[in-house]
């Protein structure tokens, strides 16, 4: 998708969604003595703290200059701040991975998205089309559609028939709320299904399947895989013959049902900040969704053969 405009007409619109460091956050902001103390007596535990926090102020500023001389009308925005991206022709991320996937919620799939590193000696970048230092080329070459589209999966989560999101992309964990409990529920796929006791469920898309569903012992996907992906995590065998749902694929068009057997479960949607509380015998419906996300830049095509 090009975003460049022609001579005499208006200037490509770009919202750029930054993190605080966490730096910026626990000194700056909150103040919190035993992390300053533990950095005014240099221990290893918060060495990289600063120098995170020093690089990703350096990259925003990047940032601001290449926007600024690439003539775009830009936007910023800290992404907890409320808002869509409706109205923009590019989003940019400047963080990490966890940037991009809080990002990815405000994000339909007519809207393409470019993730920055800002602090690549700190911070993993996986989805990253580039790095503090490679700004000004990234954001150049995104704005003349010179960069390669990849349009990842993204997953539909329904609660008790009330649509929850359609833009999950790394994944959710069904659990009990407290994660030191036993996890209760029943499992539907098909014509296949149980009930189990476990630590929780991950289910993902394909984007997602290098972490918790990997760690718990899932596959790595193609990239542009359409299936989804559950991982039940470490199952507790009340009988000798086990389960026979402890990990799978949902095809497109296929629906995941997890019927809530505790009192007071919770669903993560990418990640710890966002979750929603569910109840005995709430139902959840994970399922492929209609929106994928556009992610421009993406180097990670060929990592299905790790996998």
């Amino acid at each position: 998708m090009n975003t460049s405009r022609t001579a005499g007409s208006q200037a490509p619109r770009v919202l750029l969604i930054y993190k605080k460091s966490a730096y910026q956050i626990y000194v700056r902001e909150r103040h919190n003595e035993r992390i300053k103390g533990l950095i005014a007596g240099g221990d290893t535990s918060v060495a990289r703290l600063l120098r995170a926090h020093e690089h990703h102020l350096e990259t925003l500023a990047e940032a601001r200059a290449a926007l600024a001389d690439l003539g775009a009308r830009a936007s910023f925005r800290h992404r907890s701040h409320p808002g869509h991206a409706q109205a923009f022709d590019l989003v940019v991320t400047l963080g990490g991975d966890g940037t991009l996937l809080w990002a990815s919620r405000l994000v339909g799939p007519d809207v393409p998205i470019v993730a920055i590193n800002s602090a690549p000696d700190d911070s993993v970048g996986y989805f990253c089309a580039g790095k503090k230092g490679e700004v000004r080329e990234v954001l150049g070459a995104a704005l003349r559609g010179k960069l390669r589209v990849a349009p990842l999966s993204r997953m539909r989560v329904d609660i008790d028939g009330e649509l929850v999101t359609k833009r999950v992309l790394n994944d959710v964990l069904f659990c009990h709320e407290c994660p030191a409990s036993t996890s209760r529920y029943t499992l539907q796929l098909g014509r296949r299904g149980e009930e189990q006791k476990s630590s929780g469920i991950w289910v993902g898309p394909a984007a997602g399947s290098t972490a918790g569903q990997r760690s718990a012992g899932g596959r790595i996907l193609p990239i542009r895989s359409k299936q989804l992906q559950f991982v039940v995590r470490e199952p507790y065998y009340p009988r000798r013959e086990g389960y026979r749902m402890l990990k799978g694929l949902v095809p497109a068009g296929a629906v995941l049902r997890v019927e809530s057997r505790m009192r007071s479960a919770r669903v993560y949607l990418d990640g710890p900040h966002d979750h929603r509380v569910v109840e005995m015998a709430s139902r959840i419906e994970l399922q492929l969704s209609d929106e994928p996300l556009m992610l421009l830049g993406f180097h990670g095509e060929g990592r299905s053969r790790h996998g």
